[in-house]
């Protein structure tokens, strides 16, 4: 087992990790820009070492430095969490390269999977299923006959390269289909550096469910189960789920198991996820396959009573896989929210300034995550993402019951948050009834809307639950002691 691991990362799933490596008795080391000095991941850690560089944000990319840092450091493993290092094949072949164990997937599986032309190729070769696409090689004008003889419309222009959005058109009309096209070619060079792009056929309304495998790269894999993360906004979840609702047996054994395939051709070791968009009438069709821990793990550790973490540092260490698909029971049901720096009212717009209070309730099954403190300021140098909170209860109306509660007596006060948001999303009708698609968010705009938030309740409860207030009511001594026992 590993004595020492830095963690490439910072925030939220920093602080997750090292929590876990401190359950292992595993030293574990932060890094950290000059702004993120005071942050709580660098508390936590057993060691921190300072990182350079033009940016914050390009600070956590460089990754001369930060293999710099794990040699400093004497650290014998790495672990990227998500975002920033975690899908860079190159980092992996240079922690490798220097005697650094990359805790994840060998570096030709990254390049495979992060190539979404490669990627489908390879899924249709496993036998799982792929939407009808055509690819643009350089013949441009064959490229839009084949798209609008063999996808036909609705269809999406997407970037090989692509993520997030960026270089993705949906085209509904022959019309659009030449400019949407070379817009979003330009948009991939732009974002990506690399300008190819297909087109596949668009699921109108689909579900978005993905499925949490571990590998040992000898081609045994085992699934965790499904999660729906339907609930979107600009293309990122907001609100992810276990198990996905509506899914009769089969289907969820179908999909579960050709992930399963997938990663087992691929021959996949550690933690990943391979990701479905699921139609309406039941047809579901290979994504992507994101080859790291996803920000939505808590939600299957809950339910599984599992550490994701800990199963991705075992499984590094060559400790192999521990679990057979017999070992994997779910109970319960489990819910995440993202606590973000936003404005849903203003479109999402990213919010900044400095956290003035921050509380967050008890209760029985509920998890926070989070890399946030009082006195931190907030800036659009890093993602919008402060926090995420979790509950695990033994329906899955009574977890949206629980975490609308629980998102109520949440307080971060001094920035804009999407905590309200995200209630009335709880809430909502559709959501209770199970009625998720990817649109949700715009299909429900008019009965999501709120108006200006209420300071009011959220300073009362954090106040009322404070410890210092709480000190102070217990401590205040009873009017009546000092007049001995006469009542009136």
């Amino acid at each position: 087992m590993f004595r020492t691991v830095l963690v490439a990362n910072r925030g939220e799933i920093a602080c997750r990790i090292l929590r876990t490596l401190k359950t292992m008795g595993i030293e574990g080391v932060a890094i950290f820009h000059h702004i993120d000095r005071n942050a709580p991941h660098v508390a936590m850690a057993d060691r921190a070492v300072e990182i350079t560089g033009p940016t914050p944000a390009a600070a956590y990319l460089d990754k001369a430095l930060i293999i710099e840092a794990c040699l400093a450091a004497g650290a014998d493993a790495v672990h990227p969490g998500y975002g920033f290092v975690s899908e860079d094949a190159g980092f992996a072949e240079r922690a490798e390269a220097a005697g650094i164990t990359f805790i994840g997937p060998d570096a030709d599986v990254m390049r495979l999977m992060g190539d979404k032309i490669r990627s489908r190729d390879f899924a249709r070769a496993a036998g799982v299923p792929v939407a009808p696409s055509v690819i643009r090689e350089d013949d441009v004008a064959g490229f839009l006959d084949a798209a609008v003889r063999d996808v036909g419309f609705p269809m999406l222009i997407k970037a090989s390269a692509g993520g997030g959005g960026k270089g993705m058109k949906i085209v509904r009309h022959g019309a659009e289909l030449a400019d949407s096209a070379r817009i979003a070619a330009g948009e991939a060079l732009r974002y990506f550096g690399d300008d190819r792009i297909y087109a596949e056929r668009l699921i109108e309304r689909p579900r978005h469910i993905e499925v949490q495998v571990l590998g040992d790269g000898t081609g045994q894999v085992v699934h965790l189960g499904e999660r729906d993360c339907s609930i979107q906004r600009r293309h990122q979840k907001i609100v992810e789920e276990t198990p996905a609702p509506g899914l009769d047996p089969a289907l969820r054994q179908a999909i579960c198991a050709a992930a399963v395939d997938l990663a087992s051709a691929a021959r996949y070791r550690n933690a990943g996820t391979v990701e479905f968009v699921l139609a309406p009438d039941g047809a579901f069709y290979f994504l992507e396959m994101n080859t790291r821990l996803q920000v939505e793990h808590p939600v299957t550790e809950m339910v599984l009573g599992l550490d994701l973490v800990a199963e991705q540092i075992r499984i590094a260490a060559g400790e192999g896989l521990r679990l057979t698909q017999a070992d994997i029971v779910a109970r319960g049901h489990a819910i995440e929210c993202r606590i973000c720096a936003e404005e849903p009212e203003a479109g999402f717009r990213p919010a900044v300034g400095r956290i003035g209070l921050l509380d967050v309730p008890r209760a029985p099954g509920l998890r926070f995550d989070g890399g946030i403190a009082q006195g931190q300021e907030v800036t659009v140098a890093f993602d919008s993402m402060l926090a995420k909170i979790i509950i695990l209860a033994d329906s899955r109306a009574a977890a949206a019951a629980a975490l609308a509660a629980a998102l109520d007596q949440t307080a971060i006060l001094g920035i804009a948050t999407n905590i309200d948001h995200l209630a009335r999303i709880l809430r909502h009708p559709a959501f209770i009834a199970g009625a998720v698609d990817t649109g949700f968010l715009e299909t429900h705009a008019a009965t999501l809307a709120g108006g200006a938030p209420d300071p009011v309740p959220a300073v009362a409860a954090a106040a009322l639950g404070h410890p210092v207030l709480r000190r102070l009511i217990h401590d205040t001594p009873d009017p009546h002691a000092s007049i001995g026992g006469w009542r009136n």
